[in-house]
């Protein structure tokens, strides 16, 4: 593993799409800071100050683009949940990869695929998560409740030893999720699952769709089932 140390960027996800071809595959890139990071469906990630997680794993596992690469994220919030387990708290997912503790989002998950015509050229697998911050800087979110891990734990964290742990985590399954896909983590994913058996609400583009999460399927697609009993099975989408 290859890691790549850097002051301030746009986003780790943007500089590494950019430096695609000269990067090489499981290279890590992290910054201090962040000037315009993403989220998904283009939501802005919030830079909450200093001691805080921005990091962007480089994958290129193949020159063909697999479905299986599309669950990386879901990969990518069972192994934030079991870092976040080690400092003794009950993290929990909600689909398709938002990580909550307590009811509130600690992190960010963002997959982009890079392609050169119909050359897979790689995969930027970024991840913000916060670790350091107060009650000022979480309220600078305005459209959800965040929370931070020190806030959590009452106590100041190593950033360093937290991205360590992060990445050695990652990839000692990677290989194995390649080979298997969802169904390496699928019950590990339900486990920490918070919305089945519940009604909740869907947002899909520019529609929402309303019913119970049933379940989840062997991709990591999620079976809604509206008020008319019809089933719905979700490829991509938010829980609001």
């Amino acid at each position: 593993m290859e890691t790549i140390s850097l002051d301030t960027v746009e986003s780790t996800n943007l500089y590494v799409k950019t430096h695609i071809d000269e990067l090489s595959d499981m290279t890590v890139v992290h910054a201090q800071k962040q000037s315009n990071g993403r989220g998904r469906l283009q939501r802005k990630w919030v830079d909450l100050g200093e001691g805080n997680l921005f990091l962007t794993f480089v994958l290129k596992p193949s020159n063909m683009f697999s479905n299986i690469y599309s669950n990386l994220t879901q990969y990518l919030a069972v192994v934030l949940c079991r870092v976040l387990e080690n400092y003794g708290l009950k993290p929990e997912i909600k689909w398709p990869n938002d990580v909550l503790v307590n009811g509130k989002k600690i992190a960010g998950i963002l997959s982009e695929t890079v392609m050169q015509g119909s050359l897979f050229k790689g995969l930027a697998l970024g991840i913000g998560v916060n670790l350091r911050a107060d009650n000022e800087s979480v309220k600078l979110v305005k459209d959800k409740d965040i929370t931070a891990l020190n806030m959590e734990i009452n106590k100041d964290v190593d950033t360093g030893a937290f991205r360590e742990d992060l990445c050695s985590y990652f990839f000692s399954e990677y290989n194995n999720f390649l080979n298997r896909g969802f169904e390496l983590i699928q019950d590990d994913y339900i486990l920490r699952a918070c919305f089945l058996g519940k009604e909740i609400t869907v947002k899909l583009f520019n529609s929402e769709l309303k019913g119970v999460a049933k379940s989840i399927t062997g991709n990591g697609e999620l079976v809604l089932i509206d008020k008319n009993n019809k089933e719905f099975v979700l490829t991509i989408g938010d829980i609001l």
